[in-house]
């Protein structure tokens, strides 16, 4: 109540958006380590268990007649299956498990966050950063496991004229170490920026005369963002194939 007096007196903002972001212990205390379960372990967990829910349980009992939870489970498998056999090619089924794996991980985190008093575990960097730089690196060995010194090749565009192509290749091994970086900022920065502009149209809801603009601009921010925890998810799952592309296929 004393926040919000002096917030009303300095004219300034009485909530702040950036608050659903914060890293709480779920037992109480201040201090965070490696190894303290935050409201993060909690829906991360959640996710995990969501995904198991609908992929192992839902599909145990398969009938010709599928149930709701089988034809999700059924439609998710395929829609993977399918773009990493366009995106990567046949030499990418091998992965495909993985992929689904990552797919169906972010976009449940990305869900759940979208329920009330939850925590969206997709909009923190250290979750990002984690599953971009783990495809990185299996990417990378991948590339190298399969193409030998060959994968070099990637950086070396030959199709260009040979005076640019060491210019090229500077560039190109530029952009290859960055994908870590957008991968993950892509990903995290499209999650919170949603979720930041709903919790500031839900502060000025309980102002009366804009009021019910608010709770219209809430509800088409609510439909952008379940329409975006799945396009995010997609991205960040398409990006992955086309790195595995270049992995399996490095020449240019």
């Amino acid at each position: 109540m004393a926040s919000e007096a002096h917030g009303a007196e300095t004219g300034g903002l009485v909530f702040h958006p950036m608050d659903q972001f914060i890293v709480k212990p779920l037992f109480g205390g201040d201090e965070i380590a490696w190894y303290t379960i935050t409201n993060v372990t909690l829906w991360m967990a959640v996710a995990v268990l969501a995904v198991i829910a609908m992929m192992v349980l839902g599909t145990s009992r398969r009938a010709m007649i599928p149930s709701r939870s089988q034809s999700v489970g059924e439609l998710a498998y395929g829609f993977i299956y399918k773009m990493v056999e366009d995106v990567a090619g046949k030499d990418g089924l091998k992965f495909f498990p993985y992929i689904m794996t990552l797919f169906m991980f972010i976009v449940f985190a990305n869900f759940l966050g979208l329920i009330p008093m939850s925590f969206t575990t997709t909009s923190h960097f250290a979750v990002t950063v984690v599953l971009a730089l783990l495809v990185f690196l299996t990417v990378t060995i991948v590339g190298f496991v399969k193409n030998g010194i060959g994968f070099l090749g990637l950086f070396w565009v030959s199709s260009a004229p040979l005076p640019l192509r060491p210019i090229l290749a500077v560039i190109e091994l530029i952009s290859y170490f960055v994908r870590p970086v957008s991968h993950s900022i892509r990903l995290a920065g499209n999650v919170m920026a949603g979720h930041a502009v709903i919790k500031v149209f839900a502060g000025f809801a309980a102002i009366a005369v804009v009021s019910p603009v608010s709770v219209v601009a809430i509800t088409a921010m609510y439909g952008l963002e379940v329409l975006v925890a799945f396009i995010q998810a997609y991205v960040f799952t398409i990006l992955t194939c086309v790195y595995l592309k270049d992995a399996l296929h490095p020449s240019h």
